[in-house]
C-alpha cells in the first residue's frame, strides 16, 4: 500500500466526522393570493337593494393559522335628483340621500373592520320663490282716483328650480382578518344601496350602482408588538415618541414560498 492510500485511510474518519456542508440558495416562492374581477355592472341603478348582495367570490387555501389581506375595488355610481317648487315667497325644501356600503365576508363571518362605506352623498336644496304672476295682475281704481296693481295669490303659479348630480368613482378598502385556520376559505365581497327622499312641495330621487369591480385575497403575516413610533438617525426613539401598545400590528408581510 502506498504512502497516499495509507493517508486516506487515516483521514477517513476524521472526514466523516464533519458535517457535511450544503448550499442552498434562498429562493421564496410567489405569494399565495387569490382574486376575482368583473368588467360588467355589478348591481344595476337602483333605489336600494334587499340586504346585502354578493358582488365577487374567491376561494384560497391556509397552509397555517395566518392573516388574510383583502382588498376589494368597485366602481360606485351615485345619482340624486332634487326639485324644488315655491310661491307666494314660501320656503320650500327637497332632500335626496344615498350610500353604497361594502363588507368582507370569510366563510361567511365579516371581516375586520366591517361595514365600510365606498360612496354617500345628500343633497339638500331649498327656496323661497315669489312664483309666475304673469296674468295674476289687475289694476283697480282707488276711491280717491288713484289706481293700484292688484296680485291675485291663487292665481300664481309656482317657480321652480331643478338640481341633478350623476358621478362615478372607484374606491377601494383592505379588510384584514387574523389568525384564519387552517383549510380552504371562501372569501365574498358584498355590496348594499340604501336611499331616501324627502319633500314639500317638490320632487326628489335617489339611485346607486356597482360597477366594475375587483377583490384581491393574499396570505399575510403580521408582525405584532412592532413599535410604531419615529425613530432619529440613530435609531433611538425621536423626542415626544411614545410606543405602540403590545398587541399592535407593525407592518404586514407578503409570505413567499
Amino acid at each position: 500500500m502506498n504512502v497516499f492510500k495509507k493517508l486516506c485511510l487515516r483521514m477517513l474518519p476524521v472526514m466523516l466526522a464533519l458535517p457535511l456542508a450544503v448550499h442552498t440558495g434562498h429562493a421564496g416562492p410567489a405569494a399565495q393570493f387569490a382574486f376575482s374581477t368583473s368588467d360588467l355592472t355589478l348591481v344595476k341603478q337602483t333605489t336600494s337593494t334587499n340586504g346585502w348582495v354578493t358582488v365577487l367570490s374567491a376561494s384560497i387555501k391556509t397552509p397555517e393559522s395566518k392573516e388574510l389581506l383583502i382588498n376589494g375595488s368597485l366602481e360606485a355610481g351615485l345619482f340624486t335628483q332634487t326639485q324644488v317648487s315655491s310661491k307666494n315667497n314660501k320656503k320650500d325644501t327637497s332632500t335626496a340621500s344615498v350610500a353604497i356600503q361594502v363588507q368582507a365576508l370569510i366563510d361567511g363571518q365579516p371581516a375586520p373592520p366591517g361595514t365600510v362605506t365606498y360612496a354617500a352623498r345628500t343633497q339638500t336644496l331649498s327656496a323661497t320663490l315669489e312664483g309666475a304672476i304673469a296674468g295674476c295682475l289687475t289694476i283697480v281704481t282707488n276711491p280717491d282716483g288713484t289706481q293700484s296693481i292688484v296680485l291675485d295669490p291663487n292665481c300664481v303659479t309656482p317657480e321652480e328650480i331643478d338640481l341633478i348630480l350623476s358621478t362615478l368613482n372607484a374606491a377601494s378598502f383592505n379588510f384584514v382578518a387574523s389568525n384564519v385556520p387552517v383549510g380552504q376559505h371562501m372569501i365574498s365581497l358584498q355590496a348594499r344601496i340604501s336611499s331616501s327622499t324627502s319633500v314639500q312641495n317638490g320632487t326628489a330621487s335617489a339611485e346607486g350602482l356597482v360597477g366594475k369591480g375587483t377583490v384581491v385575497v393574499q396570505i399575510v403575516r403580521a408582525t405584532r408588538g412592532a413599535s410604531a413610533e419615529p425613530t432619529a438617525q440613530d435609531g433611538a426613539p425621536s423626542a415626544g415618541a411614545t410606543a405602540a401598545p403590545a398587541n399592535t400590528w407593525g407592518r404586514l408581510k407578503v409570505l413567499y414560498r
